[in-house]
């Protein structure tokens, strides 16, 4: 697996995912429980700021590369080992 291509690609996925839960609890505003979700796993964000909306569209793409950055290694590691 390639480290740059996959770890882009859910860096992209993570940002992508947060603009979706944004527009989502933007149009079911019944559905409060977004806004607590995203404070939890994105420390620091905050509900319709400009700041906030910043710092979850960020968090969200950097905890995606640390994923691929994570997985990636492991990932190529095991299939040597394994002889995949």
């Amino acid at each position: 697996m390639s480290l740059k291509t996959v770890t882009w690609a859910l860096a992209l996925t993570g940002a992508v995912l947060y603009l979706l839960c944004i527009a989502y609890g933007l149009t079911n505003p019944a559905a409060g429980h977004m806004r607590e979700f995203l404070m939890i796993a994105l420390p620091g964000f905050e509900w319709l700021t400009p700041k906030g909306f910043g710092i979850g569209l960020l968090k969200s793409f950097l905890y995606g590369a640390l994923i691929g950055l994570v997985y990636v290694p492991i990932y190529n590691g095991l299939a040597r080992r394994l002889g995949n």
